[in-house]
């Protein structure tokens, strides 16, 4: 086993994924017709159903996401063309424009969140409260680390 920590979290980034979406012992999806949308797309979806009240840009997206401006666009680009979002432009600026989730886009999320929440409850079974304490401090930690790390190393590039 590879004691490497990021090896570690792509690892179990990518088996959580696999069952969300390819089946598993946890389940099958049910959506067989419909591509089933990436994972930063499912992000995306999340939270504009959170923020479904709220009038949601790319901008707000890449803040979030932590995700850069041509990485946000290409996703929403390819969001719009698999009809899961519309963009819409903005009535006090034209320059901008909201993103609106499309009905299909509620319909995946939808028969996914159960699933989601199935793994969640998974993945931490056997796991005590102060253990999963513990995990959210260093977590949290690690991306504090990383956007400390980030903001230093563009500072000195500039």
């Amino acid at each position: 086993m590879e004691e490497k920590v990021l090896y570690q979290i792509k690892n179990l980034d990518r088996i959580v994924f696999r069952c969300i979406f390819n089946g598993s012992s946890v389940g099958d999806c049910d959506i067989k017709t419909i591509k089933m949308p990436t994972q930063t797309q499912m992000h995306i979806i999340a939270y504009l159903i959170k923020h479904q009240n709220e009038e949601v840009y790319q901008k707000d997206l890449e803040e979030v996401l932590n995700l850069r401006r041509a990485t946000v666009s290409g996703v929403l680009h390819t969001m719009e063309k698999n009809n899961l979002i519309k963009r819409i432009t903005d009535d006090k600026d034209t320059r901008i424009k909201k993103i609106i989730l499309d009905e299909k886009a509620y319909q995946i999320f939808k028969k996914n969140s159960r699933k989601i929440k199935k793994i969640e409850k998974e993945i931490s079974k056997d796991i005590s409260k102060d253990d999963m304490r513990i995990f959210f401090k260093v977590i949290n930690k690690m991306k504090d680390n990383l956007n400390e790390y980030a903001t230093n190393n563009i500072e000195k590039n500039n």
